[in-house]
């Protein structure tokens, strides 16, 4: 029997393309010592179990929101969830990648790189955190660099914005050591404590003066420009 009209696509075998659904799968950044990649939840195993082994001597506190004092029987549980959520609402008109950061392929830390209507403002902001037994050996400029190359190299992103407690040298050293310049202060509750946070900005012009000597490699990012604003 013949039928009219024309065959649909699962009849007749035809194979429809999509774009990739999620694209941050195949983003790759690459510097001297590290591999930067969007979080998954295989990566995000490890990090959590970095995090137990420790953050930050237990009698600091260089995060905002002080999530390193959860019981330790939720801290686990309450980092993947906070991942999953920004993962969950990735989208043009906001998005939070946090790369899981990677030496000797194994995972050390985080370096977070967020935006609010990045097509509009063309501004990027910065925060990240590594596990003790890794800080102290010039990683934290690493991965910063890493994901400033990504955003001021291939997003075309024209500034950068960070912040620190003013008693956190170490953040404070990064950020000046990269040409950030401070843009005020603000001040925040942190365990029932006043603390002054720094604000840092950094501009495209200051970073090329004052970022080292390599770039990082970047692959894949093609594939994430639409997703993130950049297209």
């Amino acid at each position: 029997m013949e039928h009219g009209g024309t065959d649909s696509a699962a009849e007749t075998g035809a194979v429809e393309s999509y774009p990739d659904p999620w694209p941050l799968r195949g983003l790759v950044l690459r510097t001297p010592r590290l591999e930067l990649r969007p979080d998954d939840d295989a990566g995000l195993a490890e990090l959590v179990a970095v995090a137990y082994r420790g953050v930050h001597p237990p009698e600091q506190m260089p995060f905002a929101e002080a999530w390193t004092d959860a019981d330790p029987r939720y801290l686990g549980r309450g980092a993947l969830q906070h991942h999953w959520q920004n993962r969950a609402t990735v989208g043009p008109a906001s998005w939070l990648v946090a790369f899981l950061v990677r030496l000797d392929g194994r995972v050390i830390g985080s370096q977070r790189l967020r935006a609010v209507d990045f097509a509009v403002t063309r501004e990027v902001s910065t925060g990240s955190w590594l596990g003790l037994s890794y800080q102290g050996r010039g990683l934290g400029t690493e991965m910063r660099t890493a994901v400033l190359g990504l955003a001021f190299d291939h997003l075309g992103a024209e500034r950068a914005r960070s912040e620190a407690f003013t008693d956190n040298p170490a953040s404070l050293a990064v950020s000046r050591r990269l040409g950030y310049r401070e843009d005020g202060s603000h001040t925040v509750a942190v365990r029932g404590l006043a603390r002054r946070e720094t604000r840092l900005v950094l501009d495209r012009a200051d970073f090329e003066a004052r970022r080292p000597g390599w770039r990082p490699a970047v692959s894949g990012v093609d594939a994430c420009r639409a997703l993130l604003g950049a297209g």
